[in-house]
């Protein structure tokens, strides 16, 4: 899973607006918004995160890639599981 945090992601009509644009990079690619945290998370079997993420750049927006979902959800129990402190 790819995730992408999408500050900048505020409406439904935004939401409509990243879906056609990750569904033109892969048609198949199962979307989920949680817009009250202005998230999207990507399975994609077709697309890396880089294509992904400037996919929703041209449509107008700021993603920034999120390490993992784990890490997103739980970000300490992530931080102590990885065993990196440079995060």
């Amino acid at each position: 899973m790819i995730s992408f945090q999408v500050n900048d992601m505020t409406c439904g009509h935004c939401v409509g607006t990243i879906t056609s644009a990750l569904k033109a990079v892969d048609a198949a690619a199962d979307l989920r918004f949680d817009l009250a945290a202005q998230r999207v998370d990507i399975e994609s079997g077709r697309a890396n995160a880089a294509e992904l993420g400037q996919a929703i750049q041209q449509a107008g927006y700021s993603p920034i890639q999120i390490a993992s979902a784990i890490e997103a959800e739980h970000p300490r129990r992530a931080a102590a599981g990885s065993g990196c402190c440079c995060r």
